[in-house]
């Protein structure tokens, strides 16, 4: 029986070794919540042990109530980001969130860190095609919801998959990956998102990106903002706020 309970024991910790390797106690962090989208549509994928099911893939815009560090970087309010962890849920309080860079996030599904190659092919995907327009209040066009659905798409591909030998490579229509891992996903623009894919060399223009990462939560990248980008999160969060006076009245 001692050894029975000493053998639990083990597997329990082996289990939270993917928190317990998080920082105790983090210097840079952000308070969050999920408030809502900005342009998205549904996607069917499969991917992260997931198996054909429907999820909003797009912009995911998250309240920040409060940080630390590196984490008032970024005003409060409500602010774009996209998921990079399809077998979370979204936060739907309030949650601490560590700030880290994308290479540095640990991906409990894939057992592995996004590592700086990844990181960069990110990078260099979202300073190629981020639309901030994207994330401006809506409504938003037919067009900007197909367009941000395929980013994120294509954002989930690059974190799943194994590098292919080249960006040509990359196909969020086809699994490439054997065994467990891998992605694919239906009812999206797949040309629109491998047309982003494949235009990556490694060498375009990269935007400033970090990741907030919660064991047990949805992680995110998001952009550092500029001074217009932070115009139009605050335009954002205005809108926001008088979507939801006109829905209580």
């Amino acid at each position: 029986m001692k050894i029975l309970k000493a053998a639990v024991v083990c597997l329990a910790l082996v289990l939270a070794l993917p928190c317990l390797a998080a920082k105790a106690n983090p210097v840079d962090t952000v308070t969050i919540m999920h408030d809502s989208f900005g342009a998205h549509d549904d996607v069917k994928i499969w991917g992260a042990g997931r198996e054909g099911i429907d999820v909003y893939a797009g912009v995911y815009m998250l309240d920040k109530t409060a940080g630390t560090g590196n984490g008032n970087t970024w005003p409060n309010g409500l602010m774009p980001s996209f998921c990079i962890e399809l077998n979370e849920q979204a936060p739907d309080c309030s949650r601490t969130y560590e700030v880290v860079r994308p290479k540095d996030v640990y991906n409990n599904f894939l057992d592995e860190h996004i590592g700086s190659t990844k990181a960069n092919y990110l990078r260099e995907l979202w300073g190629r095609f981020y639309n901030p327009a994207w994330a401006i209040g809506g409504p938003y066009t037919t067009q900007q919801n197909t367009d941000a659905e395929a980013f994120a798409a294509a954002v989930w591909e690059v974190v799943y998959e194994n590098l292919p030998g080249s960006p040509a490579g990359w196909d969020v229509s086809a699994d490439g990956t054997a065994g467990p891992k891998g992605f694919r996903c239906t009812n999206v623009d797949s040309a629109k998102a491998n047309g982003y894919l494949h235009s990556l060399t490694g060498c375009g223009p990269k935007a400033d990106l970090y990741a907030f990462v919660n064991c047990g939560s949805q992680d995110y990248i998001v952009q550092v903002p500029e001074p217009a980008t932070i115009t139009l999160l605050g335009l954002s969060t205005i809108l926001g706020l008088m979507r939801r006076k006109r829905a209580s009245a």
